[in-house]
């Protein structure tokens, strides 16, 4: 699904991950790691949002270097701590998300409803609190076709009923679409809810399978 070619990132002369060959297959992957270790780098360089050397590709031609409106297409990707320009609307940033990933007409409307944001999807961005920026970013994350999606740290600033919502999507994303998950996190995923493929253990300057 996923392949890494000869991948480094560094800051300067401190390498912050290594990852000379490695295929990760279709599935829902926990990336495992503590704070600092690398885990929000190693989402970005994947999500194409920051430079690093080596590469990445999909479905082992698409390159997120070479062919990068291709790859962006397929992966899409939430932040921890997602910033959205204050003066558009949550609806509007829908709309924006909706046309660039080339999502189904009122694809949107399910997760908007499923998270229960009807009551401010219309309001400027700018009032939103924290939760519920989480929550519109993770719907932007749900929007278009992906093959791939990425999210950082999903299990803050979310109430437990919106997590249980994010679990069933993934669940029918990953079983219904064949769709693949990154999810990072430095707490514990609930196995009840999430049936995990494996877990990528992310520390500075290695990425391997956890045992």
């Amino acid at each position: 699904m996923i392949q890494f070619v000869k991948y480094h990132k560094s800051y300067g002369s401190n390498t912050v991950l290594k990852i000379d060959n490695l295929a990760v297959q279709p599935g829902i992957y926990w990336i495992k790691g503590a704070n600092g270790s690398g885990k929000s780098t190693f989402l970005k360089t994947i999500a194409g949002i920051i430079h690093f050397d080596g590469d990445i590709l999909l479905n082992q031609h698409i390159s997120v270097k070479k062919k990068p409106v291709a790859f962006r297409k397929l992966v899409n990707f939430a932040e921890a701590e997602p910033i959205f320009p204050t003066f558009l609307t949550g609806r509007e940033m829908v709309k924006l998300f909706t046309s660039t990933k080339g999502a189904p007409g009122g694809q949107e409307a399910y997760f908007i409803d499923s998270m229960q944001m009807n009551d401010y999807i219309n309001e400027p961005i700018g009032t939103y609190s924290s939760g519920m920026l989480k929550k519109l970013s993770i719907v932007l994350a749900f929007i278009g076709n992906p093959q791939l999606i990425l999210l950082d740290e999903p299990l803050i600033t979310i109430d437990t009923e919106s997590l249980k919502i994010l679990y069933k999507w993934i669940e029918e994303k990953n079983q219904k679409e064949h769709v693949s998950f990154f999810l990072s996190s430095h707490q514990p995923l609930d196995i009840n809810e999430l049936t995990l493929t494996d877990a990528l253990l992310v520390d500075m300057q290695t990425v391997k399978f956890k045992p």
